[in-house]
């Protein structure tokens, strides 16, 4: 499946051909309404076990088969839901290794960062869907039965609005907003300011504005107290898979 050549911001495609090359004709409707079948992938559980609680309430039309942090998708899933909090890997190189697992059938980012080349490199590495952290539950639903029923989605950019209470993440419960919590979990795995920057598609500036606030919140003076910090406090990432939590 070939992506928009240049995916528009806010432009959802309706599964129809248009000749302004911004909707897409990937219908693949076969009548088949089964709840869609869900892994998350992330490298924190605390995220995973957000996203999770968030969809619990729609367990009818979204069956979440499997949690994976730092673990490859173990079986059969209409979608891999990839949650970029704290990736590590530059121009977003996980959505290829996920396009390629045969277990996953599509890949739909959900993601804070919205910058325009980093929706153009998702598709281009196999996602059909990029979707703001800023969605609200039933947002996040539609639009995966959207991209289930072979649409291509891509949410508005929700510019600096990086909000969400249904969400949750590492160093939240320490006043962490999720930029901020974001920020120190990069540098506990031992990012500089600059790779920091380039994760996350920022300036250094930005970073290092995130850097003296995050460190107020969390009590550190350097570098080294907030690594310490991170370490004690979740943000290191995680490795296991959950098929079960009823």
């Amino acid at each position: 499946m070939k992506p928009p050549a240049e995916p528009p911001l806010g432009v959802e495609t309706s599964g129809s051909s248009s000749t302004d090359g911004h909707t897409v004709d990937v219908s693949t409707d076969s009548g088949d309404h089964h709840p869609i079948r869900l892994a998350i992938v992330n490298d924190y559980g605390v995220v995973l076990a957000g996203l999770n609680a968030m969809l619990k309430p729609y367990a009818s039309e979204v069956h979440v088969l499997e949690l994976d942090a730092n673990m490859p998708v173990s079986q059969p899933v209409d979608i891999v839901l990839y949650d970029t909090f704290a990736r590590t890997e530059p121009n977003l190189a996980e959505i290829k290794v996920l396009a390629d697992n045969p277990y996953a059938e599509r890949v739909v980012v959900f993601s804070w960062s919205f910058d325009a080349d980093l929706v153009e490199i998702a598709f281009s590495l196999g996602a059909v869907g990029y979707i703001s952290k800023t969605s609200t539950a039933d947002e996040l639903v539609e639009a995966l039965t959207r991209i289930q029923s072979g649409e291509q989605v891509i949410s508005p950019d929700p510019a600096r609005r990086l909000d969400n209470t249904s969400l949750k993440w590492p160093g939240e419960d320490a006043g962490l907003s999720a930029r901020e919590a974001e920020v120190v979990a990069l540098i506990t795995q031992g990012k500089s300011n600059a790779d920091v920057a380039a994760l996350l598609h920022l300036s250094v500036n930005t970073i290092k504005g995130t850097i003296r606030t995050a460190y107020r919140k969390i009590g550190a003076t350097n570098r080294v107290e907030a690594v310490l910090w991170g370490t004690s406090h979740g943000m290191q990432p995680d490795q296991h898979r959950l098929t079960s939590w009823h």
